[in-house]
């Protein structure tokens, strides 16, 4: 088998063993350095114009978990997982474009000319942290880091799930979050107390249209 067909096979595995699982091991804890890793894997995903707006709140500890529990509707994986990672958009990461593509220039990546236009259009483009063109943006960023970050927890044997089922105000109030961030989702991710419940998808040909949509 070929290093390309092998890496293929990793991959197709990956994809095809990622469920979202919703029983998790109480007892274990993912290292911190080895949580870190995911997420640094994660954030190697595509943003618009490289913005990288993602931001990631982690709740590990045992007495956030708790006060998390009733905000997410009790479901029990919020105390039972290893943490819980909230996704959050950042609608003034703007701040960052001037260190972002000085470290592009510095690395070779861009010239000082493409730097500065490629600032001028973003700055344009970002001006106003509360349009929907901003609003939009910082969700799809966030929601590409969110399913990297979950499949790079299921290539190091850990499991997860998205969680949109929560009281968006109560666990913003009660975790500090300001209207700059806006919340993509919750991330609970461990080791698998029970397999997930199996699932199927809709047939390829229901889903998938060519060069025109139906009526």
């Amino acid at each position: 088998m070929s290093t390309k067909t092998k890496q293929e096979a990793l991959f197709s595995t990956v994809i095809r063993d990622r469920h979202s699982v919703r029983k998790y091991d109480s007892n274990w804890k993912i290292p911190k350095d080895e949580l870190n890793e995911i997420l640094a894997e994660a954030t190697l995903a595509p943003s618009g114009a490289n913005m990288q707006t993602w931001r990631f709140l982690v709740i590990d500890e045992q007495t956030k978990k708790d006060i998390l529990l009733p905000i997410a509707n009790n479901q029990e994986q919020v105390v039972q997982a290893s943490a819980v990672v909230a996704v959050l958009g950042d609608r003034q990461a703007i701040d960052k474009v001037d260190q972002i593509y000085n470290a592009a220039v510095q690395a070779g990546y861009m010239t000082e000319q493409a730097k500065s236009q490629m600032i001028k259009n973003i700055k344009g483009y970002f001006s106003d942290p509360h349009s929907d063109v901003v609003k939009r943006s910082v969700l799809i960023d966030g929601s590409l880091v969110s399913m990297q970050l979950m499949l790079s927890a299921k290539a190091k044997g850990y499991d997860t799930v998205p969680m949109l089922g929560y009281n968006e105000q109560a666990f913003r109030k009660a975790f500090g979050i300001s209207d700059r961030y806006s919340t993509v989702m919750l991330i609970a991710i461990g080791k698998a107390a029970q397999p997930a419940h199996p699932t199927l998808r809709l047939p390829l040909e229901e889903v998938t249209f060519w060069n025109n949509m139906p009526e």
